[in-house]
């Protein structure tokens, strides 16, 4: 047996350990010290066992990781985030499906605080699920609204996804953070957009609220919700001017966190405490599935296979387009049973040297992975952000329920990716601009 079976066998056994539920970064650990054994020697693959995981440990690109975490924990924690849901409800509560589309918004921005898809669809089913069905709102919209809305915190900035990209494709993060805004935007509206034709065209789905609203109650929603914006806009307003690193901004954005809870009184060692212990685990995670991927990436380096695919595929796909279409499918369906960070750090070693070949921007095609790998949070039978919902929520609405409102959200993110991928510009214009 050739090194290139090795590879494809050491493919197939990884993603289904991955499938059964072995954890993911164990399954690409194992595959590979077994493949590495397999090619060259038992010494060799104990060799780059013991190596590897405190050479990229020390990468210091990866401090950001824990950085932006302890940010999003603080902010959540200590309540920066529980203004944002009730000003955008006051401000689009009138607006035909508004509370739907206020949920849209808030997650937005939360998702861009905490950077976790996951932690934005817990936080939102608690907080605007029942506020919706209150409202006697469709159950499928309000759930789907959530549960997509929540898949932002992968596009808009800080992402651990793109800190984990730039780092495994060698492409500048500050870049692939500028390059998400707009994308995250124009998703974000055309969710808006469809809520609002949705509910015009059949009002049923959610009545209109009668609710009027003073000016003094929405000056007050507004000095609620500064923390956040002031967050985010603190940021990435200086990673976009230069004045800091992505790495650095992750320090900056957990320290500013701490003031603003400090200045609002919100700060005490309880939500500390909560803060670092989530933090901790939240690393933890990431960097075990990290270094069992970039073990995964040395072994199909040394099998040859992703060189193998690359001339077998590039003949087809005879243009950068045809190639993204193709890795784009396999995404879609390797995404409904794959979680996105194993999915992406599984693939990258294989799909790498195809792009390269192609002259593909990487920061253009990150922004892609990042959409596709949004696409499966949603989507069945695995659709993680679903059953986050699902654990959240119990018994109040069925789990169908829930998937089958998501088919619109779903629909429209095809939209967005059409987008993405038709007009580059949409997603390299500001990292042009900074530049």
């Amino acid at each position: 047996m050739d090194r290139v079976e090795i590879g494809l066998i050491g493919v197939v056994a990884a993603l289904i350990l991955i499938i059964i539920r072995t954890q993911v970064g164990v399954a690409m650990a194992v595959v590979a010290f077994c493949g590495i054994a397999a090619i060259t020697s038992t010494k060799a693959a104990w060799s780059i066992l013991t190596s590897i995981p405190y050479s990229f440990i020390t990468n210091w690109n990866l401090s950001a990781i824990p950085m932006f975490l302890l940010m999003g924990y603080i902010a959540s924690q200590a309540g920066l985030t529980s203004g944002l849901f009730s000003a955008a409800r006051i401000f689009l509560g009138r607006v035909p499906g508004g509370l739907a589309s206020s949920t849209v918004i808030a997650s937005a921005l939360f998702a861009s605080a905490s950077g976790s898809s996951v932690a934005t669809a817990a936080a939102f089913s608690r907080i605007a699920v029942p506020e919706m069905l209150k409202s006697k709102y469709d159950k499928g919209l309000a759930c789907g609204s959530v549960a997509a809305s929540g898949t932002l915190g992968s596009l808009i900035p800080p992402s651990i996804l793109m800190i984990l990209f730039g780092i495994f494709t060698n492409t500048s993060i500050e870049s692939l953070f500028v390059a998400g805004v707009i994308p995250g935007v124009i998703s974000a509206l055309i969710y808006i957009a469809m809520i609002t034709i949705r509910v015009k065209l059949k009002p049923s789905l959610a009545p209109r609220s009668d609710e009027q609203h003073s000016w003094a109650e929405k000056k007050a929603a507004l000095i609620e919700m500064w923390p956040l914006p002031t967050l985010v806009i603190g940021v990435l307003g200086g990673i976009f001017f230069g004045l800091f690193t992505p790495t650095e901004a992750g320090a900056i954005g957990a320290a500013l966190a701490l003031l603003i809870a400090f200045v609002r009184k919100q700060l005490n060692w309880n939500v500390a405490k909560k803060a670092i212990v989530e933090t901790a685990q939240g690393t933890c995670t990431v960097f075990f599935i990290a270094i069992g991927a970039a073990m995964f990436s040395r072994f199909l380096a040394l099998s040859r296979l992703p060189n193998e695919l690359s001339s077998i595929l590039l003949p087809i796909a005879d243009s950068p387009i045809i190639l993204i279409l193709l890795i784009g499918v396999i995404f879609l369906i390797l995404g409904m049973f794959v979680e996105s960070i194993s999915l992406m750090l599984l693939t990258i070693p294989i799909i790498l040297p195809m792009l390269t070949a192609m002259d593909v921007n990487l920061i253009w095609f990150g922004i892609i992975m990042v959409k596709l790998l949004e696409i499966g949070l949603i989507s069945p039978p695995v659709g993680l952000n679903v059953y986050v919902m699902k654990s959240s929520l119990g018994n109040l609405v069925p789990l169908s329920t829930m998937f089958k409102g998501t088919f619109w959200f779903l629909a429209m993110d095809f939209v967005a990716l059409f987008f993405l991928i038709a007009i580059p510009s949409l997603t390299l214009w500001l990292p042009g601009v900074m530049k």
